[in-house]
């Protein structure tokens, strides 16, 4: 059984190199700004995508993510490890957009791409851990979803077996595709890139960036259209602008803090209650906790 497979994708800040100016004044992360990575959990279900794949000779697997045109990247990374291709969902009309209005920016995506078997993507991403993209997706487009899934047991007969890893134990839960799964970190992680595919798929890109290649790659680029990213703007999938970017976003940032801690404001405390309770309410007064 051949599977059309969608994997979503984000990419995101690297939380380990954020800076004064991670944050922009509207309360928007400036990722123009931050270096960017594959989400961690993403790859964790773009490892089980492949394995999909693998088990069901003449299946594709289409990354699909939204963001930056730099976003390519991701498209090309996922290339390199097994995919046939991606789809960046990319407009100014786009940004600042929260978990409602990008789950229904990339449900319009989804529809707009028409048959698919099963949307894989990570459980949540770094930059926001809400965890609620993938079951809003899911809302929107009207199909079922399973969440907190650690490996993908079985598909046939149009349904899938998932084993769930939750708080307390895990479960195995059987699911009509088409369907929703998102992947947690505990899940197998990705493959590393493969050295033929590499070489194959470096060319892969975005029109806006085969504008500035040089007219050798152009050529090459021209003869293999496998290696040109598609490119769709919320136009493209027919979003309403009411339901996207800022004006699709309920969700609204009113403050930014932030707490850095110096040597010289180490603090030595005593073992009894009074301090402790003092310290408490001082972290408390000055938002540290509070």
């Amino acid at each position: 059984m051949s599977l059309n497979i969608i994997v979503l994708a984000k990419q995101v800040p690297d939380t380990r190199n954020v800076g004064k100016d991670a944050m922009k004044e509207d309360g928007t992360v400036n990722r123009a700004a931050l270096p960017a990575i594959f989400n961690p959990e993403d790859l964790n279900a773009l490892e089980q995508a492949l394995r999909l794949k693998e088990a069901n000779p003449g299946s594709t697997i289409t990354l699909l993510t939204m963001g930056l045109p730099r976003a390519a990247e991701m498209v090309r990374e996922a290339m390199w490890r097994g995919a046939d291709g991606g789809i960046v969902l990319t407009d100014p009309a786009l940004g600042g957009a929260d978990t409602l209005a990008t789950s229904y920016s990339l449900a319009q995506a989804v529809k707009k791409f028409g048959n698919y078997d099963i949307i894989l993507g990570g459980r949540q991403a770094i930059d926001g851990d809400t965890a609620q993209v993938g079951p809003q997706i899911a809302e929107k487009l009207g199909i079922p979803q399973v969440t907190y899934a650690e490996e993908i047991l079985d598909l046939k007969d149009g349904f899938v077996t998932v084993k769930r890893r939750l708080e307390h134990g895990v479960e195995t839960v059987k699911s009509p595709l088409p369907c929703v799964v998102t992947v947690n970190g505990s899940a197998a992680e990705c493959r590393p890139r493969n050295a033929v595919r590499v070489q194959r798929y470096k060319y892969a890109s975005l029109p806006v960036e085969q504008e500035k290649m040089s007219e050798r790659v152009k050529e090459v680029v021209a003869k293999r259209p496998e290696l040109t990213i598609k490119k769709w703007s919320a136009a493209d999938v027919e979003a309403d602008p009411a339901q996207i970017g800022f004006a699709g976003s309920p969700t609204k940032v009113k403050a930014i803090e932030a707490v850095v801690f110096t040597a010289k404001e180490s603090l030595r405390l005593d073992d009894n209650d009074e301090q402790i309770e003092a310290l408490v309410k001082d972290l408390i007064a000055n938002h540290t906790i509070g």
